[in-house]
């Protein structure tokens, strides 16, 4: 056995896509909580260049269309300041796209008593 070990850690900084990443999630959490607080709501979110993708499983009792969901992701980028190609990413022009659904009844099952 070896008295040496390896530590590692990743560091990102302004602009990279896991934050814009996380700011979207974050953003679609609080639109399903705002319209239901017991909302169970599970959403990745991937970004490249001229496209944001989310998706995941949910559980609500609100209606949050997905009109909805496509203009809180594009104000969510617009607000981080992405807003023209020139900055390489356009939150008015990028293609999101959506495949967010209901939360399967087995995981709806077991997160109901929690």
């Amino acid at each position: 056995m070896s008295d040496y070990s390896l530590f590692t850690s990743e560091s990102v900084s302004e602009g990279h896509p896991d934050k814009m990443s996380d700011q979207i999630s974050d953003a679609i959490l609080d639109t399903y909580l705002t319209k239901d607080p017991d909302a169970r709501v599970a959403v990745e979110t991937l970004v490249k260049t001229g496209m944001v993708v989310v998706a995941g499983e949910v559980t609500t009792a609100g209606n949050v269309t997905p009109g909805e969901l496509e203009e809180v992701i594009r104000k969510t980028v617009l607000d981080i300041g992405f807003n023209s190609s020139e900055v390489c990413f356009d939150g008015n022009t990028c293609a999101v796209i959506n495949a967010i659904g209901q939360q399967s009844a087995d995981i709806a099952l077991g997160t109901h008593e929690a």
